[in-house]
């Protein structure tokens, strides 16, 4: 058993305009979870268009999954549907010149996936862009009562102009 959902896809075998189902058996489901900390993965799969253009190979598609997170407040299960569009793009590892070169990143370069080799992983990206849709703060529907009731202040109550109110009430009594 794998901790992440693999599908190897040989470059040389990749043709234009062909078209990529993947779904994630449960022991995969189950090994992604544990990779992204979430209780459970009820559904994952991703439907990609690929194309190539000699060692560079775009994956074009969605992914679809249902998810139980954990609320960040008070550790209930979180449900979540996810149904988000990718563009990944796969490309050679870059030579670098130096070691201590430092490589800058702009906005369309986050969907570049670097691989080595002769084939690519679609199935770990796939997994990696699930891991970036997800709600880094999942929160039940009554986790604000939750905070209330532990004393914890909205970002309201706590602002310097709500204590400055609550100073001034008390001068007027």
């Amino acid at each position: 058993m794998t901790d992440r959902f693999a599908h190897a896809l040989r470059i040389d075998r990749i043709r234009d305009g062909e078209r990529i189902e993947l779904v994630a058996d449960e022991a995969e489901q189950a090994a992604v979870a544990r990779r992204l900390r979430l209780g459970v993965i009820d559904r994952f799969d991703a439907h990609a268009v690929l194309s190539r253009d000699g060692p560079v190979v775009r994956a074009q598609g969605r992914l679809v999954a249902s998810v139980e997170q954990i609320c960040v407040i008070t550790g209930d299960p979180v449900r979540a549907r996810l149904d988000e569009p990718f563009d990944i793009l796969f490309t050679p590892e870059p030579e670098v010149a130096a070691p201590d070169e430092e490589i800058e990143l702009g906005p369309k370069d986050c969907d570049v996936v670097f691989y080595e080799g002769g084939a690519i992983d679609l199935g770990s990206a796939i997994a990696d862009t699930l891991a970036l849709a997800l709600d880094p703060y999942p929160r039940i529907a009554g986790a604000d009562s939750a905070l209330n009731e532990a004393g914890v202040m909205t970002e309201e109550q706590a602002s310097p102009f709500a204590v400055l109110a609550k100073l001034r009430n008390k001068d007027e009594s």
